[in-house]
């Protein structure tokens, strides 16, 4: 899995041997908003595009739409990722399989 965040994340890159506690997260914008201090681009309410400071979660998250939500075991930083999709629900079944 690598995507391109906004151009504002620069690349990311997981593979898939250290994606595990997969889940979907129906409301993810309320997640993002009460998770800490994190630098990126907010729009309140619409999208957040960030980073937590310590760089441990990346999040893209919108209104109205599903995320999937998974554990990064890597020996970077990065601990967690939240993105929404509406293919949220398909994606976790297949990640999980």
């Amino acid at each position: 899995m690598s995507e391109k965040v906004s151009g504002l994340l620069g690349d990311v890159s997981v593979p898939r041997s250290e994606i595990s506690n997969v889940e979907v997260i129906d409301n993810a914008m309320q997640l993002a908003a009460s998770s800490g201090m994190k630098a990126g681009l907010r729009l309140p309410g619409v999208i957040y595009v960030a980073r937590s400071i310590r760089l441990d979660e990346l999040f893209y998250v919108r209104r109205n739409m599903p995320a999937l939500s998974f554990s990064v075991s890597g020996e970077g930083k990065l601990r967690r990722v939240i993105v929404s999709t509406p293919e949220a629900q398909e994606l976790a079944a297949q990640l999980r399989a």
